[in-house]
């Protein structure tokens, strides 16, 4: 004769493990989307000096209508989520499928890790339209070198020193972390010794982001904040009650978003990493 064992079902929910975004280290909030889906940013070019000339009527030269370059940012990404809580399916489950904890766990498990992964695709793809990016396989001898070319390319587009960010697969700070050069002359090697981190690295943070938010194959992108814009227009999140139709709660949100690296300063991107489409 068999038994039928009792069973027991905890109410405590196992989460799983998240991360909070890492993408906006990347971004300026300078321009304002409110109310509009377009915004439209002028970049003014300059003129080259010439030789002043001490006789005639244009000893300046032949002066030139200064002319304006017009981005036009218009924001796209319309994203949106809908799921049901049956209210049977809450009081069988003690209690554990609450609208509140679904709707957390979905903006941190799904929304988050969509915005990052748009965020790190447009830098790369404007550094790579740049020409802004290299492509060597990275070892634990040339990790810091092909670092510290990035740092020079941006260096030599005059983007500031300071502000910058180097978001890296953890494949590339653990080879960061072998080089013996980097272990030499790193601004944190010694404390890397001891606790394990890289913090920051010759002035610039050194930021460790999951392979699956960049792009694929990617090792780093190297970034200053004043390069790149991503409004959030719109994240409007709801619980409905008992809506007509359904015994429980209906959960839906939609954000309203989009990146833009600016034209004027899309010298401050590097991407390292195989070119994709």
């Amino acid at each position: 004769m068999s038994v039928n064992l009792a069973s027991r079902y905890s109410g405590k929910v196992n989460e799983r493990f998240f991360r909070e975004s890492q993408a906006v280290l990347a971004l300026n909030n300078d321009y304002k989307f409110s109310g509009v889906s377009t915004v439209y940013v002028y970049t003014i070019p300059t003129v080259a000096l010439r030789n002043y000339t001490r006789s005639g009527l244009q000893r300046y030269g032949t002066p030139a209508d200064l002319q304006n370059n017009i981005q036009e940012l218009t924001v796209t990404r319309d994203r949106a989520f809908s799921f049901v809580i049956d209210r049977g399916d809450k009081n069988q489950t003690q209690m554990t499928m609450d609208a509140g904890k679904a709707l957390a766990r979905e903006i941190r498990e799904v929304v988050v890790p969509e915005y990052d992964s748009y965020i790190f695709d447009k830098l790369a793809r404007a550094a790579i339209a740049k020409s802004h990016t290299a492509t060597t396989a990275v070892t634990k001898s040339n990790a810091y070198e092909l670092f510290l070319d990035a740092q020079e390319s941006l260096g030599n587009s005059n983007v500031p020193d300071q502000g910058r960010v180097c978001f890296c697969s953890y494949k590339f700070a653990n080879l960061l972390k072998q080089d013996p050069a980097f272990m030499r002359y790193g601004d944190t090697s010694q404390n890397m010794l001891r606790k394990g981190v890289i913090g920051e690295v010759d002035g610039c943070h050194i930021v460790k982001v999951p392979a699956t938010r960049l792009p694929s194959g990617c090792s780093f992108i190297l970034a200053h904040p004043e390069a790149a814009t991503a409004p959030k227009q719109l994240e409007d999140y709801k619980i409905h009650d008992n809506p007509p139709g359904i015994s429980g709660w209906l959960v839906e949100g939609r954000i309203l978003y989009d990146c833009f690296v600016l034209n004027g300063k899309s010298d401050g991107v590097w991407y390292h990493g195989p070119a994709f489409s």
